[in-house]
């Protein structure tokens, strides 16, 4: 059968076998990061059935009342907590979705509301830290750093980490039909983790970004089918540059459901490390930089009324919001 467009844009890898096939799999793994920055990943040692229970209790959270989702209300200071609808792009209007920020250290649902949120979602957590670090294992070697270099500055479980676990929710739209879910953008962060349902279709993607200051946006995006189980993988802005533009950081969006849709549900895992850890790409293309300036400064430059082209204007311009994502 011959591979689709998409197919060869954004390839299917396997990490079963990791360590014998370690190799191969980076192999893989660098082509896709230098090419259209997006692959999705197979045999990543999450169950499907951990998967549909994530999103199991997700979509508790999300059927709950507005007085309930507000217990966690969002907090600016820190980019965590519910949020519905604050998100707001020149180019495309207000984001048709609501999510739920959270980190290992965050103010969490209680379980009194939905029972046994925590307990599913930290650990949900814990296994795309897993996932994350064999994928930034392999671009570690890639880059000529330590194998185990990304592991202390992506550790989530840190309370100075800007690791965040995103829940979405995209309600059936009102609006016209061209409308966005999430409107055309970047990942602020280094790696993101997207889990998505059957069905659930809506994620286009934009290769062709040549460098991280790059804002010019294509005309040809690509719509990527969702499937439960696997998980779609992309660079973010920050390993782009920690890359020095190695890797690529792809333009990409969220066209909004249709009236008569049930809804998208996703669940996007961001590894945007620690604020303090200093980072610069092996050929020093770019200056050195902490974590935590490099995110604020980038979103001071895409979100802020001066710079804005294509950003959020509302909850995205807080320091510690650091990524829009479906």
């Amino acid at each position: 059968m011959a591979t689709s467009v998409v197919d060869r844009i954004v390839p299917t890898i396997s990490l079963k076998d990791f360590e014998s096939h370690r190799e191969e799999i980076t192999a893989q793994l660098v082509e896709a990061a230098e090419n259209s920055g997006f692959f999705m990943l197979v045999d990543h040692g999450i169950s499907l059935e951990e998967i549909l229970h994530q999103f199991e209790i997700s979509k508790s959270f999300f059927e709950q009342p507005k007085e309930v989702k507000g217990k966690t209300a969002y907090d600016l200071n820190v980019g965590l907590g519910w949020e519905y609808k604050a998100q707001t792009r020149r180019l495309t209007g207000i984001d048709q979705k609501e999510s739920l920020w959270l980190s290992h250290h965050s103010n969490w649902p209680s379980d009194g509301d939905i029972p046994g949120f925590r307990e599913s979602t930290d650990n949900f957590m814990k296994k795309c830290g897993v996932v994350s670090h064999k994928v930034l294992k392999c671009f570690a070697t890639a880059l000529n750093f330590p194998e185990d270099y990304f592991r202390e500055p992506m550790d989530a479980t840190k309370p100075d980490s800007f690791s965040r676990l995103r829940m979405l929710h995209y309600p059936p739209s009102d609006s016209p039909p061209g409308s966005w879910g999430a409107g055309a953008h970047t990942d602020v962060g280094c790696l993101t983790l997207l889990f998505q349902q059957d069905g659930g279709e809506g994620l286009e993607i934009c290769p062709g970004r040549e460098n991280v200051n790059s804002k010019a946006i294509g005309d040809n995006f690509f719509p990527l089918p969702a499937k439960t189980g696997p998980i779609v993988v992309n660079i973010g802005d920050m390993l782009m540059s920690w890359s020095d533009d190695r890797f690529k950081a792809t333009y990409h969006r969220v066209r909004a459901m249709e009236t008569q849709s049930t809804g998208r549900y996703s669940i996007a895992y961001f590894n945007q490390g620690r604020k303090d850890f200093m980072f610069q790409g092996p050929q020093k293309k770019y200056p050195a930089i902490t974590c935590g300036d490099y995110i604020q400064s980038y979103t001071v430059a895409q979100f802020s009324e001066k710079g804005n082209k294509s950003g959020a204007t509302t909850i995205a311009q807080a320091p510690a919001m650091v990524a829009v994502k479906n």
